[in-house]
């Protein structure tokens, strides 16, 4: 059985995409009864929401978990570079005939009715977490919460609420309010959610929500406080204080995330191996990634490349500050985004840093903006902004004029899935 075979069960199961997206659980509930219930047949669900941080505090929880022997299954998605990063079994990536068996009851139960993409596969992996012993599952969703496919849990061992901000406003709603209601909607009653940093206006409404259905928050700032101290983290709560290594993810917001994951650990009641592993083994790629071997590298010659999934303008913040903290170095962007962002919020944050920026479409995504049109953005936010007709030619033009750069690919985990399959 070779790759191809899941890739064409994947194609064929597009043809089933509704015309027009309408969250709902109806249809999950339909092909989860039609397979008998695999949902039923999960080890303890973790179930992660949010905006920005879901996959990193996901990975440093997974890694927490491992360094004390337990067998950990993981849902994420998108993928980057193969769809089986998405199902994680027992710490090890799908194997290509496991995915195509689930793939294949999945689409044999569903008999032809419409169902997302993202709904099938979700299932698919229930599927093939159920059949694997593992002592949990760490479940992020993949949009919102309230209506996402993963919440069909009814009693999760967890819940985490990572930072809360403007995204995907075409179906969650146009203010933060509304996002966070849909966000609290896997919330469950009596199960203990850990909360991190939110605006204001977001953790009212968690608040709230818990409130009226009983589920015990476990919040930043109130429960649980995390810092960096003398180049350590330290996290304190209830029970006492911790003081661990840096978090091997980069960046001054994986602070916060670490805190989320060491919250989640305490409440699993897990152990100082399993606090030191979850800052300094956790894994997480295109999450300001510095690639270091591979084609792309060998073209960028004597410049640094980096390479970040962010998306949204909170994204762009965060990836911002990790760049104002690096040494000084001429800092150019290759950005390739979607049709559905706000492209000049991502970018706004980079006007005091980013020398130039070099716009490319992302290859074969029928969603990216046209490299003229977010070169146009990049404008109206402040750079100086090109295109070339792909990052291998940008990576090009930037050296030939300034060979000592740090370069950094980003805007799109779609972009950054094809910058991981191009460098090898």
């Amino acid at each position: 059985m070779n790759g191809q075979h899941s890739d064409a069960i994947l194609e064929r199961m597009m043809s089933l995409h509704p015309k027009i997206i309408d969250l709902t659980l109806g249809r999950v509930q339909r092909l989860l009864t039609a397979l008998d219930h695999p949902e039923l047949g999960l080890p303890p669900v973790i179930h992660l929401a949010g905006t920005n941080g879901k996959g990193s505090t996901q990975a440093m929880i997974r890694a927490g978990l491992e360094a004390e022997g337990k067998r950990v299954h993981a849902y994420t998605s998108p993928h980057l570079a193969r769809f089986h990063e998405r199902i994680r079994l027992a710490g090890e990536l799908i194997t290509e005939e496991a995915l195509t068996r689930v793939l294949d009851r999945c689409i044999a139960a569903n008999d032809g009715d419409e169902i997302t993409y993202f709904e099938v596969t979700t299932i698919a992996g229930f599927l093939a977490f159920a059949e694997t012993p593992a002592d949990y599952l760490l479940l992020e969703t993949g949009l919102g919460g309230r209506l996402d496919a993963t919440n069909v849990i009814n009693k999760p061992a967890l819940t985490v609420i990572t930072p809360i901000s403007i995204d995907h406003t075409q179906f969650l709603g146009e203010t933060l309010p509304e996002i966070a209601a849909e966000k609290a909607g896997i919330l469950k009653r009596g199960v203990p959610c850990v909360v991190g940093p939110q605006p204001e206006a977001a953790m009212e409404v968690i608040e709230d929500h818990a409130a009226r259905i009983g589920a015990p928050l476990i919040a930043q700032g109130q429960h649980w406080h995390v810092w960096e101290e003398r180049g350590r983290l330290v996290f304190q709560d209830e029970i006492g204080l911790l003081d661990l290594p840096l978090p091997k993810l980069i960046g001054t917001h994986q602070i916060d995330n670490a805190g989320a994951a060491l919250a989640a650990l305490r409440i699993l009641d897990a152990g100082e191996d399993a606090f030191d592993a979850a800052m300094t083994k956790a894994h997480w790629p295109a999450r300001m990634q510095r690639l270091r071997h591979g084609p792309l590298v060998d073209a960028a010659a004597g410049a640094e490349l980096w390479l970040d999934g962010g998306h949204n303008p909170a994204a762009g913040e965060a990836l911002a500050e990790v760049l104002k903290s690096m040494p000084p170095r001429p800092t150019h962007l290759i950005c390739g985004m979607l049709n559905t962002k706000d492209v000049t919020g991502f970018l706004r944050p980079f006007t005091e840093i980013a020398d130039r920026l070099v716009a490319v479409s992302i290859p074969g995504e029928a969603n990216t903006l046209a490299a003229d049109q977010t070169a146009l953005f990049a404008g109206q936010a402040g750079l100086q902004a090109s295109t070339a007709p792909d990052p291998v030619t940008a990576i090009s033009r930037i050296i030939a004029d300034d060979p000592g750069a740090r370069i950094v690919i980003c805007g799109s985990l779609y972009l950054a899935g094809q910058v991981l399959r191009t460098n090898g």
